[in-house]
């Protein structure tokens, strides 16, 4: 495995592991200003700060716990795509049901002028379980 596909792993590790502590800030850092979400049924998410109110206004009355099996790391240059098989499950910090979704996602990340690696795109297919 090269060092770059090893850092793409290791940002999905931190990734899962800051939404789980609630850490927007850490999940905000491991994503470029521009970036996109992709998800069913709704409008594009464009750019960090809408990510980042998006996730706020749910931390608000929730924790969200996420886990991903990698299936394919790719990297060319200074892109590279990754195939997760993801689930998030919301779980209410009181009453009500916690809602699991699980699917797969489609992300590309982008090499920074430091090295460093971070999430430009994002195709979530994630699907309410039964």
């Amino acid at each position: 495995m090269s060092t770059d596909e090893q850092a793409i792993r290791d940002l999905i590790n931190l990734w899962h592991r800051a939404t789980a502590a609630g850490d927007v800030e850490t999940i905000l850092g491991l994503m470029t200003d521009d970036v996109v979400f992709l998800v069913p049924g709704q409008p594009p998410m464009e750019g960090r700060s809408s990510f980042e109110h998006g996730l706020r206004a749910v931390l608000v009355h929730n924790r969200i716990v996420s886990t991903g099996e990698v299936q394919e790391v790719e990297v060319s240059g200074n892109l590279a795509y990754c195939w997760t098989k993801l689930t998030v499950k919301v779980v209410p910090l009181s009453d009500g049901n916690e809602m699991i979704r699980a699917g797969n996602a489609l992300s590309v990340f982008r090499k920074q002028s430091n090295g460093a690696w971070a999430l430009t795109r994002d195709a979530n297919l994630l699907a309410p379980t039964s």
